[in-house]
């Protein structure tokens, strides 16, 4: 299951993670991101104790949203080592998630 994100838990679970995080900057009134939702949860699977994936929403934590200039959602965002490596606006294919993953782990 996809993480929850939210602006108490950003620094410590994404910036403070050595590891890759991916990050799906969503809101539940947003079609294109409850499309994109079940290809998250699947990949959060997959990538379990590897990579972590999860969702953040931009209604309730609009600290880290600003602080990252994100303006449309869905948002994705490919952060590494406290930097975001890669970022993608709109929806996405499992198979291109997967490209971008690998690319950055």
């Amino acid at each position: 299951m996809a993480f929850e994100f939210t602006d108490s838990n950003f620094k410590e679970e994404v910036l403070d993670n050595g590891g890759l995080s991916v990050v799906d900057f969503w809101a539940e009134w947003c079609g294109p991101c409850r499309a994109i939702t079940p290809i998250i949860e699947e990949l959060a699977t997959e990538y379990d104790g590897n990579v972590k994936i999860g969702k953040l929403n931009v209604d309730h934590n609009q600290e880290v949203s600003f602080k990252y200039g994100v303006r449309s959602i869905p948002t994705i965002l490919f952060i590494k080592g406290g930097e975001v490596v890669e970022k993608h606006v709109g929806t996405a294919s499992k198979d291109y998630l997967k490209q971008k993953i690998e690319a950055h782990q």
